[in-house]
């Protein structure tokens, strides 16, 4: 009873760490005992329950943090003001990332010492699913300039919220219907706003109940990514420059880029910083998606940071969709790599349109995991390197693509704080955990 209730008392980062631990040592044990099958089976479903259930909640989390953060703002002023800053300073991270990737790739050419022999042999691996992100890439590309303003606003807001590869249209829908609700009188609209707190607080108590089975969810997602991986280990090892080289861009941004802002724009410690945003980071590897992670960031950012909600509700779903560093810096990195490998010498205005390219692909690239395979062929296409070397990196995107989704959501936070700091709408203290943020701003 002792050990039981030491375990309930540890902090909900260290219970995850634990999980991911031993779902990494259960995953080794199935490969040298044969229990793959087994793992498959009975443990790695547990996983996709506890994704799923995260999946659940981020729609009507995100309509309704969105809705009751606008309506909380006593002018649409600041709502403008808000969204300025944090679509300005989400660009310009995006752009430092892709040149940090393009950097790294250029220096280290990875390419250089891919064998031969075994670029014929991922391509065959990998065919079909390179035609079927082809075909979608196709259709992408056919389509006019405006087209990402245009697929912006649904004609279903139902059928828009259930896919999940859809949070622009319901940002927007929800963004729209936040500014009316302020428009229209107080007295005509207090029962809806009343509703949506009641409504909020139901959807947060949900993600506390969702989040005590994180760490057994975190376990089995580790167990069979190590299970699904256990044949490749010849991929992993020809790959092995091409991995380094991305996984190094990335862990820069995290270790580097985004505490030196939040350090010098918002105040915060280092040491503050990475523990508030751990239990997010350990969630959004084990999931790879952003989306399905943004019940945990909002959760960790307002609780450990003193975000207010009026900016963390508005500024984290909108990075969800928009923000996307880790996947601009991996791009930089898989198109020049792919270059390499075939022969290709790139022009600095090649290189140059790939982080101008990498940049507005990464804010269309869903949160969930793959999404950004399909925005690497736009890239591809457009600076004319084939698509066909999409094989030689397609069977390690998974790692790399838990730790880019960890990239982006600690982007996320950043920007969250620094626009909050900015606003005025930062109660953090160092060193000092004051529980769940009020709204200053009101």
């Amino acid at each position: 009873m002792g050990v039981l209730k030491s375990i309930k008392q540890l902090p909900l980062w260290v219970k995850i760490f634990i999980g991911m631990g031993l779902g990494i040592l259960m995953g080794l044990v199935a490969v040298w005992t044969s229990l793959e099958k087994f793992t498959i089976d009975w443990i790695k479903p547990w996983g996709n329950i506890f994704l799923k259930l995260l999946k659940l909640i981020a729609v009507p989390l995100i309509f309704v943090s969105l809705v009751k953060g606008i309506s909380s703002l006593s002018n649409i002023s600041k709502l403008s003001r808000i969204g300025l800053k944090a679509i300005v300073i989400y660009l310009a991270t995006t752009l430092i990332a892709t040149t940090i990737g393009l950097g790294l790739v250029n220096l280290i050419q990875p390419g250089n010492v891919f064998p031969e022999a075994r670029q014929a042999e991922y391509r065959e691996r990998f065919l079909d699913d390179i035609s079927d992100k082809q075909l979608f890439a196709d259709e992408m590309k056919d389509q006019g300039p405006l087209y990402f303003f245009e697929d912006m606003i649904p004609e279903n807001i139902v059928f828009a919220a259930g896919d999940n590869s859809r949070m622009l249209q319901i940002i927007f829908f929800a963004i729209l219907f936040a500014i009316a609700l302020v428009l229209v009188p107080e007295k005509n609209v207090r029962v809806v706003k009343q509703f949506f707190d009641g409504l909020n607080d139901i959807i947060l108590k949900i993600i506390d109940l969702i989040m005590r089975f994180a760490p057994i969810g975190v376990f089995a997602l580790m167990a069979g990514l190590i299970v699904d991986f256990s044949g490749d280990s010849e991929l992993f090892s020809a790959l092995g420059m091409y991995m380094l080289t991305a996984i190094l861009g990335l862990m820069l941004l995290i270790t580097l880029f985004y505490p030196l802002l939040i350090r010098v724009f918002a105040g915060i410690r280092t040491k503050d910083f990475f523990r508030g945003i751990l239990p997010a980071q350990l969630v959004a590897f084990s999931t790879s998606s952003s989306a399905a992670t943004l019940p945990v960031t909002l959760k960790q950012v307002t609780n450990e940071f003193r975000v207010s909600r009026t900016v963390a509700n508005f500024v984290l779903p909108v990075g969800v969709t928009i923000n996307m560093d880790g996947t601009s810096c991996y791009q930089a990195v898989a198109a020049v790599f792919i270059a390499q490998v075939f022969g290709m010498d790139l022009t600095l205005s090649q290189q140059l349109s790939i982080v101008l390219l990498a940049t507005l692909a990464s804010i269309g690239s869903p949160g969930v995991p793959g999404g950004s395979i399909v925005m690497l062929i736009v890239v591809l296409t457009s600076v004319g390197i084939p698509v066909e070397g999409l094989a030689l990196i397609l069977g390690v995107d998974r790692p790399i693509d838990m730790l880019r989704t960890v990239v982006n959501i600690t982007g996320d936070s950043t920007v969250a704080s620094i626009v909050a700091k900015s606003e005025g709408d930062l109660g953090y203290v160092a060193g000092q955990h004051m529980g769940p943020a009020s709204d200053q701003s009101l």
